[in-house]
C-alpha cells in the first residue's frame, strides 16, 4: 500500500504522494529552534522525528530535500542579547553550536539546507510587500505592518484549516504583537516590527522603516525560498500548529495567489507533547533536562534517541529515567545479537533477508508506527538467539540477516559501533589486562577485572577479542 502519514490538514491518515511528478523527490520543512537557550528534550523529540521520517523516506528510496531553519530573531532572542549586552550572532551563535552538536549526538543527519532568518531579510520584505499590495497587509501609524484574517477571508481564502477556528471571539481590528499570543487568540498579526527602543541594534531598513520581521513569517519566506511555494511535507511539534503554521499556510497562500487548489503545503505532520517523570518538564519541578544534562549523567546520544522513537510520535509520551535504563538494556540486547551475527557470517557477504525488511516496511509504512517496527525487531532479535543457539543458523543466513539488520538500523538512525560508548578509562583498563595476560600476571590480570566490576563493566572474551560490557 505505501507510506500512509497522518495529514494535520485533512484530519485523518493519508497514503503519500509527492508532488515530484516522477514521485521520487521529497520537499521537507521542519521548523527549527530558536537560538535563544539550549534546548531541551521535548524540543529534541520534534527534531528526532523528523530525522526518523527523512531517514525512512530515503529507505522507501525516495530523494529527501530537508530544510530546517534557525530562527535568530524574535522577542525572546532580542531580550536576551540586551540582558547579555552582545551582538545578535554572538549571542545565537553559542546556543546554535550548541544545537547542532546535541543534534550529532542523536544520531541526526544533517539538513541540506539550514537558512538563518536573518540572512532572508529581503525575501521576507518581498512577501511582506505582495501582502500588502494584495490588500490582505496593511501598515500602521508606528510603522508596523499586520496580516488582517478579515481581508485574507473576503479574497475567498480559508483561515483555519489546520485547526477549527472559533471566529465569533474574532475582535474586528484587535492586533497581537508578540510573536508567541495566547491559543485561542484569533486576531491581525505582525509581520513587519517598527523599531522600539528595547530592540537595540537589531533592526534593518524596510518600506516601512526600520524594525524586524514578526516570527511567523520568517519561515514562510524561508521555505518557500529554498522548496518553491508548494512543497510535500512540514513538520513541527503539535504547538506549532495554531498560531504558527495557521499563520504560515494565511501568508504563503495569501501572497503567492495558489491558483488551480494548490496548497502551501500537501502534508503536515505533528508530534505530541513529551511529559517528564508524568508531569510537564519545568525548572522548578526538577524535571526539564537538555540533552547535555542526560549526557552528563552517563546516558548516550543513542539510548536518549531509542527512548524518544519508542512510541508512536502522536502520543503523548512520559520521558522517564527508567525509560533511558530500559532502553539501555534494550539496545544491548540488539548488539549482542548483531556481534554473534558478525561472528557467524565470519565477514560474509549475502543479499538482505526479504522477510525482515518486509515485516519492519509493513509496520514504519502505517505513520510511522515505530512500536510495530520494535516488535518486529526484538521478534527477530528472539528468533536470532533462538537459531544460533540451537545452530540452526548458519554463516550465509547470518550474512542474509545482517544485511537487512544494517538498513534497518540505518532508517532508524540507531548504528551502533563497537566500543562507542566505552569511556577511556574502561578502554585502557582493557587494554593493560590484556598485556598482563600475555605477560602471565593474572594475579594484575583477576585485579583489573574487579576494578571493570567495581565501575559497572564486565570483560567477555571473544574470538575476536574481549568485548566491554555493562555489568
Amino acid at each position: 500500500m505505501g507510506l500512509r502519514l497522518f495529514n494535520t490538514l485533512a484530519r485523518q491518515t493519508e497514503s503519500f504522494e509527492p508532488l515530484d511528478p516522477d514521485g521520487k523527490q521529497v520537499r521537507l520543512y521542519c521548523c527549527g529552534p530558536t537560538v535563544h537557550d539550549f534546548a531541551h528534550i521535548g524540543n529534541f523529540r520534534t527534531f528526532v522525528l523528523t530525522d526518523l521520517l527523512c531517514r525512512y523516506l530515503r529507505f522507501r528510496d525516495y530523494d529527501v530535500t530537508h530544510v530546517m531553519n534557525i530562527t535568530d530573531v524574535e522577542d525572546k532572542i532580542i531580550a536576551r542579547v540586551k540582558e547579555a549586552g552582545v551582538p545578535l550572532r554572538e549571542y545565537t551563535s553559542k546556543y546554535e553550536t550548541a544545537f547542532f552538536e546535541d543534534l550529532a549526538a542523536l544520531g541526526c543527519a544533517s539538513p541540506q539546507h539550514v537558512p538563518h532568518a536573518t540572512d532572508y531579510i529581503p525575501e521576507i520584505i518581498d512577501l511582506i510587500s505582495k501582502l500588502v499590495e494584495r490588500g490582505i497587509a496593511y501598515r500602521t501609524s508606528d510603522g508596523s505592518v499586520y496580516f488582517s484574517i478579515q481581508k485574507y477571508k473576503d479574497l475567498g481564502h480559508v483561515y483555519g484549516q489546520l485547526t477549527k477556528v472559533d471566529f465569533e471571539q474574532m475582535r474586528p481590528g484587535a492586533r497581537v504583537t508578540d510573536d508567541e499570543y495566547e491559543k485561542d487568540a484569533v486576531a491581525d498579526f505582525a509581520l513587519w516590527k517598527a523599531r522600539v527602543a528595547g530592540d537595540g541594534d537589531v533592526f534593518w531598513e524596510s518600506p516601512w522603516g526600520e524594525g524586524r520581521p514578526g516570527w511567523h513569517v520568517e519561515c514562510s519566506a524561508m521555505s518557500m525560498k529554498l522548496l518553491g511555494p508548494s512543497f510535500d511535507l512540514h513538520l513541527g511539534g503539535e504547538d506549532l500548529v495554531f498560531p504558527h503554521h495557521e499563520d504560515e499556510i494565511a501568508q504563503s497562500e495569501g501572497g503567492c495567489q495558489h491558483q488551480g487548489g494548490d496548497k502551501f503545503v500537501r502534508y503536515w505532520v505533528h508530534g505530541a507533547h513529551l511529559l517528564v517523570e508524568g508531569k510537564k518538564m519545568s525548572k522548578s519541578l526538577g524535571n526539564f533536562f537538555t540533552l547535555r544534562d542526560l549526557l552528563e549523567q552517563g546516558y548516550t546520544g543513542r539510548e536518549v534517541r531509542f527512548v524518544l522513537i519508542s512510541s508512536h510520535y502522536r502520543e503523548t509520551f512520559n520521558f522517564t529515567i527508567d525509560g533511558l535504563k530500559g532502553g539501555k538494556t534494550a539496545l544491548r540486547r540488539i548488539d549482542d545479537c548483531v556481534e554473534k551475527l558478525e561472528s557467524l557470517a565470519g565477514g560474509g557477504e549475502a543479499s538482505a533477508d526479504p522477510e525482515l525488511l518486509k515485516n519492519f516496511t509493513e509496520a514504519l509504512d502505517d505513520d510511522l508506527n515505530v512500536s510495530s517496527g520494535w516488535a518486529v525487531i526484538f521478534d527477530w532479535v528472539r528468533e536470532m538467539n533462538r537459531k544460533m543457539n540451537d545452530q540452526s543458523l548458519g554463516a550465509e543466513l547470518a550474512a542474509a540477516n545482517l544485511a537487512a539488520w544494517r538498513k534497518i538500523e540505518e532508517a532508524l538512525g540507531i548504528k551502533g559501533e563497537a566500543g562507542d560508548d566505552t569511556p577511556k578509562e574502561i578502554l585502557d583498563l582493557m587494554s593493560e589486562r590484556q598485556e598482563v595476560r600475555k605477560q602471565k600476571n593474572f594475579q594484575r590480570a583477576d585485579e583489573i577485572r574487579d576494578e571493570l566490576l567495581a565501575a559497572g563493566w564486565t570483560i567477555e572474551d571473544t574470538p575476536e577479542g574481549p568485548r566491554a560490557k555493562r555489568a
